[in-house]
């Protein structure tokens, strides 16, 4: 990220400062460090970054360390140097995970207790599939708005994600013009955000070379059910005790007007995840965190605090 963009984006409403700001050495994902006590771990989608985050982040971190990186591509963190097919890119994203959580865990004087996981949108894809390799590291899962599974019989991709996907002069037209992050501000809220709110959204978007990440991701969406990105998350229907995973506490916080991830990629969760406690948001599109900001922090909140 330039300096110019990362001296506006010390401005961000809302957003922790730079003396919250950290980066893997490795691999240099930024991510934001917030708080202390049991570790959250909260990972976002396409197109966005951590500053999405932020009010899970105020209402949290009084009783939570939270740690909220940028997603390899996005937000403050490296863009990648070349394109990367689905399954490539996943697995870097996996193994960005991995440094990030060996750094966090060496930095503490005592082991941490299992993480809790918070993820949305691509970030169920990415935590789940890290969740299953490392089962022993989770011990909760909070799901707003995602998936982690092949799409439901019937699901249907909205049109612009669809013609971004299948078709190369339309993906290269959002490239230019960033009209993919504008569309999913417009469309994934049913409260319009405020013109301070719109602008931190694309900040990270500036310029063809910063948003290519975004219009990739979008071209890699799985197609089918046998797509070789869902190998990843072969089990996650088979979970068994001895993978500490079959009595996971899961909290479940839903947009319901959300055109992406519909109530019946919902019910899919459910199913897999019977034990989950359940919120649905009416009013709420696919940026839940932002259509029921306040009711869906505290309602997290008690989750993680056990009430």
């Amino acid at each position: 990220m330039p300096s110019a963009v990362r001296a506006r984006a010390r401005a961000l409403p809302g957003y922790p400062g730079p003396r919250h700001w950290r980066q893997v050495p490795v691999t240099g994902q930024h991510y934001v460090d917030v708080g202390a006590g049991d570790p959250v771990l909260l990972l976002h989608g396409n197109p966005s970054w951590s500053y999405l985050w932020r009010g899970l982040l105020g209402t949290l971190s009084p009783d939570f360390r939270c740690v909220a990186p940028d997603l390899p591509g996005l937000g403050l963190s490296p863009r990648c140097p070349e394109p990367l097919r689905s399954v490539d890119r996943l697995e870097r994203h996996l193994a960005c995970l991995d440094q990030l959580v060996d750094r966090i865990a060496a930095g503490q004087e005592r082991p941490a207790r299992r993480w809790t996981l918070v993820v949305h949108d691509w970030g169920g894809l990415i935590g789940l599939a890290w969740t299953l390799r490392h089962p022993q590291k989770v011990g909760r899962l909070v799901v707003l708005n995602s998936v982690a599974f092949p799409w439901p019989a019937g699901h249907r991709l909205p049109a612009h994600l669809r013609w971004i996907r299948g078709s190369a002069p339309v993906a290269a037209l959002a490239l230019a013009t960033n009209a993919f992050p504008r569309a999913a501000l417009r469309r994934g809220v049913v409260r319009r955000l405020g013109a301070a709110e719109r602008m931190a959204y694309l900040l990270p978007f500036a310029d063809a070379h910063h948003r290519r990440t975004a219009v990739e991701l979008v071209r890699n969406l799985p197609r089918d059910a046998h797509d070789p990105v869902w190998r990843l998350l072969v089990g996650l229907e088979d979970l068994d005790a001895d993978r500490g995973l079959a009595g996971l506490p899961v909290f479940i916080g839903w947009g319901m007007r959300d055109a992406l991830f519909t109530p019946t990629v919902l019910d899919e969760w459910i199913r897999r995840f019977p034990q989950a406690r359940v919120r649905r948001y009416r009013d709420a599109g696919h940026l839940v965190m932002e259509d029921a900001a306040g009711e869906l922090d505290r309602h997290v909140r008690d989750f993680l605090l056990g009430t």
